[in-house]
């Protein structure tokens, strides 16, 4: 085995999102979601529509590019990335956002802010989005996952408004992680906003009720780029 050597090389990988565009005429915000592990965009889509205020903004649910077959129900979800090659995997996975963004911008009017939001695996992804996929985004949402590094290695000073949830009760995001979060967002001139709520890995009302008011924040300019 000491002649074996690992290798790479790109290939062409389709990935898929959802769109749904605002229910008002005039042009709109647009919001990004990044779901979790396991789940697919559809499931994304849904939790995402359950926000109060969603109407005014345009929402995309993007999956992730690693499809699986669930245990027991044979549906299928999808996973952003593992451990094995993550670096690669992480360049790709910017990549592919950055380029969906771009194509919903110019398919849709969006003269509004945009948001990033993720959940659980997803939050990462969102992190991402908003620091490194060529993008201005206004806010950034995450629920039940951890500020990966690579977010804010080199970002000066502007990183956009940030809302932290967190369930009280969450045994995968910590109330350690959580403070690490604030502190690491401190450093690039973030102070987020916190929901932590009763509850575990999971949307919650109270959750929800904190995404709409953020989103109606980022709207009217109170949290100006």
């Amino acid at each position: 085995m000491r002649d074996l050597s690992v290798r790479h090389i790109q290939a062409l990988v389709t990935g898929r999102y959802l769109v749904r565009p605002t229910a008002y005429s005039q042009p709109g915000s647009l919001l990004v979601g990044f779901h979790g592990y396991a789940e697919n965009a559809e499931d994304h889509l849904e939790a995402l529509l359950a926000i109060p205020g969603i109407e005014s903004w345009h929402v995309v649910a993007i999956q992730a590019l690693h499809p699986f077959y669930r245990r027991r129900t044979n549906d299928v979800g999808a996973s952003w990335m593992t451990s094995l090659d993550r670096d690669r995997a992480i360049a790709d996975n910017v990549r592919y956002v950055g380029a969906v963004v771009e194509q919903v911008r110019a398919e849709l009017s969006i003269e509004g802010p945009m948001a990033a939001i993720g959940f659980s695996q997803g939050t990462s992804m969102a992190y991402r989005a908003a620091a490194t996929s060529g993008h201005v985004f206004n806010g950034v949402v995450v629920l039940g996952g951890d500020l990966p590094e690579d977010a804010v290695v080199g970002v000066a000073k502007g990183f956009p408004r940030v809302l932290i949830g967190r369930g009280a009760g969450d045994e995968w995001y910590s109330a350690e992680k959580l403070t690490m979060d604030i502190e690491r967002l401190g450093a690039v001139g973030v102070e987020p906003e916190t929901c932590v709520f009763p509850g575990g890995h999971e949307w919650t009302e109270q959750f929800r009720e904190a995404c709409g008011r953020f989103l109606a924040a980022l709207q009217v300019g109170v949290f100006p780029r």
